[in-house]
């Protein structure tokens, strides 16, 4: 099948199919005309590199788990698993920083709220003026 039909199958751009091709992912044949022509085979691999590269991994991650592609060595294989528990370990280590940057936020919010409170509780309207002079109450002054 040529490429439009191969990216339709997979859900992908016949752009990110050439992409693959380039960094060397797959190879597609080339027909007397010069037109690409995937096979199943072909789509089966595209179709992993897709789900790698949806999870995370980058192109040249995936070519480091060439062998766990191929339809002889799909599924588990050493490089692979290596790379899952590397990406693994990354998305923690992300998971972890947003945690706190989440953390800082809510506490932000959360005073940002209790200020606007004091401010509406006083007369029941909220000024520019009101606002700065809550802002810089000692109280409240390190998380604005």
């Amino acid at each position: 099948m040529q490429i439009k039909e191969a990216a339709e199958r997979l859900g992908i751009t016949e752009r990110m199919l050439r992409h693959y091709e380039r960094s060397g992912l797959i190879a597609a044949r080339r027909l007397e005309n010069g037109y690409r022509s995937y096979n199943e085979a072909d789509l089966r691999r595209a179709g992993r590199i897709r789900d790698f590269i949806a999870t995370g991994f980058s192109t040249r991650e995936v070519q480091a788990m060439a062998a766990c592609l191929s339809d002889e060595g799909a599924g588990p294989c050493a490089g692979g698993v290596t790379q899952l528990l590397t990406k693994l370990g990354h998305i923690d280590r992300l998971k972890a920083e947003l945690d706190v940057k989440r953390a800082a936020v809510l506490e932000r919010l959360t005073s940002f709220q209790e200020a606007l409170e004091k401010l509406e509780q006083a007369d029941g309207t909220v000024t520019p003026d009101k606002a700065a002079k809550i802002a810089r109450s000692p109280e409240h002054r390190e998380t604005l």
